[in-house]
């Protein structure tokens, strides 16, 4: 990471103070503003879809979403995650550890893995919404 320790001079020459000023300022502008400090990855990612299911789609009438999210993903991240992707605020998220299961292969009989994973249950506000 030898692209952000160095500082560049200025055209003025300034004192050893400035020099320290524009490198914090040179460290904030390197530093997106999009990544969350625990997952240290874009917030993008930390929503995979919405879960659409007949359960989940009960829940929405309620105000209750539904989204399949990172397995490092906190409740924080989700709540940054919504708010830049959806433009609402969340009341509360809750988030489930969804169990990978045993299933056999029907042709052939041999045992997998489902996948597993979590999920986000994000409560909005009344009247606030997300469409799809």
């Amino acid at each position: 990471m030898g692209l952000f320790t160095k500082t560049k001079k200025s055209a003025g020459g300034g004192s050893s103070s400035g020099g320290k000023n524009t490198e914090a300022k040179q460290m904030a502008v390197a530093t997106p503003a999009s990544t969350s400090p625990s997952m240290g990855r874009d917030i993008s990612t930390i929503l995979k879809h919405a879960r659409i299911t007949e359960k989940a789609s009960m829940h929405q009438a309620g105000g209750v979403y539904t989204f399949d999210i990172a397995r490092a993903a906190t409740k924080r991240d989700v709540i940054q995650a919504v708010r830049a992707l959806y433009a609402v605020t969340p009341r509360t998220v809750r988030i489930v550890t969804v169990p990978t299961k045993v299933r056999r292969n029907a042709r052939t009989g041999k045992l997998g893995m489902t996948g597993g994973g979590k999920k986000a249950y994000v409560y909005l506000k009344k009247g606030e919404t997300i469409t799809f």
